[in-house]
């Protein structure tokens, strides 16, 4: 037997899913070219038809119900996969392999792939290729709300859900300080540290392993530019740690405090699950794996 569904419109998705991503339904109305009393009508026409309400009131704001999160997370996936669609029938109207959007952590883009990246847009002229350079945090999210046909990140402990990742390399991170003689008493002595923000997967990983090492992880200065970074510790500022292929390369390389790496990071190509098929995105991706 059927199920009775109910007429849901792609409108009333796309508008719960701008609510979910602003701040206010004010700037979801705006960034939807609707009015707000437009667009509270559509949600209101969606509650109806599903039978259950999806907001609750606070004071004047009406915010997302805990228990409503399948619906909001279906609305995404159908608006997400609908923009796919829409981009790969452009592509094939178009008669040319289209737009390729690409995400990557720095030192992917300027030290690991650039060769790489060269090369494929060389032998695939058709394609238009734009690049996000950005931390993996947004990477990932960017990738999951769509923006992104492919990135390359690091790897977490668990793994996002929707999406698919294949291994790339795993590079060593090492400890690095200011020029001049190394203040002694061991890993005792060393610090304080200037590293990536504490939303930093990187970040967790360097503080585990240095309390491992009973070295104090004393933060004073943050910043998600690893070249920002190697510039504070060459002005003495504080201790790093990095990539060995970003802190030991270029005209200033700096000093290691131990010859050994800290500890090693693997480097991800993610994809989601759900994606229609992107020959230029899965060619991209075998041609990052195959060079490592």
């Amino acid at each position: 037997m059927m199920l009775d569904l109910p007429q849901i419109s792609l409108q009333q998705l796309t508008y719960l899913v701008a609510i979910s991503e602003e701040d206010s339904w004010a700037e979801a109305a705006n960034r939807l070219h609707v009015t707000p009393s437009a667009l509270s009508q559509g949600i209101a026409e969606l509650e109806r038809r599903l039978g259950i309400e999806l907001f609750v009131r606070d004071g004047r704001r009406r915010l997302p119900r805990a228990e409503a999160k399948p619906v909001f997370d279906y609305a995404r996936s159908v608006v997400v996969q609908t923009e796919d669609l829409v981009q790969w029938t452009t592509t094939r109207l178009a008669g040319r392999s289209g737009r390729l959007r690409v995400g990557m952590i720095d030192v992917a883009a300027v030290h690991h792939f650039p060769d790489h990246l060269r090369r494929f847009t060389n032998e695939r002229a058709d394609v238009q290729l734009d690049l996000v350079v950005a931390p993996s945090s947004e990477l990932v999210n960017r990738m999951v709300q769509g923006e992104l046909d492919l990135a390359v990140v690091v790897e977490t402990p668990e793994p996002t859900a929707g999406l698919e990742a294949i291994p790339l390399l795993t590079e060593p991170l090492a400890v690095y300080r200011p020029p001049g003689p190394r203040p002694p008493g061991g890993p005792a002595g060393w610090g304080p540290f200037v590293c990536f923000p504490a939303s930093s997967h990187t970040r967790s990983l360097i503080a585990t392993e240095l309390t491992s090492l009973g070295a104090p992880f004393d933060v004073v200065a943050e910043s998600h530019q690893p070249e920002v970074l190697q510039q504070m510790v060459q002005l003495g500022m504080g201790w790093t740690v990095l990539p060995v292929s970003q802190a030991e390369r270029g005209p200033e390389p700096l000093l290691r405090a131990r010859k050994r790496p800290l500890f090693f990071r693997r480097l991800l190509a993610v994809q989601r699950k759900d994606r229609l098929d992107h020959p230029a995105a899965d060619a991209l991706r075998e041609l990052l794996a195959s060079a490592t």
